[in-house]
């Protein structure tokens, strides 16, 4: 039986959401996302994914400000009678008045193992922090940072060599039949929710540039790890000689080399870590120039014996 649902997202990791509930046949009434941005250097308006997603749709759309105290907003969702509201990365807290509207809740996709990873970037820590699995949760949203009971799971695989840019696409799309399953066991009664063990959790908060700033006290597997969770953005930066260097791909090398210290063999360029381990820096940019090989920065730079990053 097709629900009468509201949608309120934004980024692309939850279009392939609302694109699965059109296509289950639910009625989405309405599609609620963050106002247009100025962005890149002419500063224009850009819509967000999910506002592209809705238009190509011809879904109806509502861009509010602010939504706690607005009352016009209110009554528009008021007057739809959601049977319930479908929230995947929309940027803004929920305030009670839309978790006391629809009868089967807010339901909420996540892209964690909750309680493992609640906040803002679930994927980018779960990378960083060195996982080896992941995943989604649906949820229904409380007024807590994503503590509200757990209504289904799903398990993702992280490779080595996995990125937050190629994890994303996968647990969005898994996600997506995730809610379809989810609110089918609503309406079937057959999902009983559970609560969350506040005591295993931990928590994803949203990514700062100086997140990105690479220390080399940590081992290089960690550091590395850092570099595959924080992409495209922070990424891992570090300094040498006094300007940016923006490290673009690394991996954990078997050689030892004091710690921060920069060192070449033959073609091949190392950074000394934490914990007697060593990097390997594949690809980089040194600030105001083009990305380079090792190769090509160790002719052009000719690093030299017992020089150090982050200097």
């Amino acid at each position: 039986m097709a629900l009468h649902l509201i949608f309120c997202g934004t980024p692309l990791f939850a279009v392939p959401t609302l694109e699965q509930l059109v296509q289950s046949g639910h009625r989405i009434h309405l599609v609620v996302t963050q106002p247009d941005r100025p962005k890149g250097r002419g500063m224009e308006l850009v819509a967000s994914p999910v506002k592209q997603a809705a238009l190509k749709l011809n879904l109806a759309l509502a861009q509010p400000g602010q939504i706690k105290s607005n009352e016009e907003f209110r009554a528009t969702l008021s007057a739809i009678k959601p049977d319930a509201i479908i929230v995947v990365g929309y940027g803004r807290i929920i305030p009670q008045w839309m978790l006391d509207l629809p009868p089967l809740g807010n339901i909420n996709l996540h892209a964690s193992l909750l309680p493992k990873y609640r906040g803002a970037a679930p994927i980018q820590w779960a990378i960083a922090n060195g996982e080896t699995v992941t995943g989604n949760s649906t949820m229904r949203i409380d007024a807590g940072l994503d503590t509200g009971d757990i209504l289904l799971q799903q398990e993702i695989a992280i490779a080595p060599r996995d990125t937050s840019e190629t994890v994303a696409p996968r647990l969005a799309a898994a996600g997506a039949q995730l809610m379809v399953e989810t609110l089918r066991g609503l309406q079937a009664g057959t999902i009983r929710p559970r609560k969350q063990q506040d005591s295993e959790a931990s928590l994803a908060p949203i990514l700062k540039k100086e997140d990105g700033l690479v220390d080399f006290s940590r081992s290089a597997t960690a550091i590395s790890n850092r570099l595959r969770g924080f992409q495209p953005w922070p990424g891992a930066y570090t300094k040498f000689r006094g300007k940016n260097l923006q490290i673009l791909q690394a991996q954990p090398a078997a050689e030892r080399v004091p710690q921060a210290e920069l060192k070449t063999f033959a073609d091949r360029l190392l950074a000394g870590c934490g914990q007697n381990t060593c990097l390997e820096l594949l690809e980089i940019q040194l600030e105001g120039k083009k990305r380079s090989t090792a190769h090509d920065f160790i002719q052009g730079y000719r690093p030299q014996p017992g020089e150090k990053l982050g200097e």
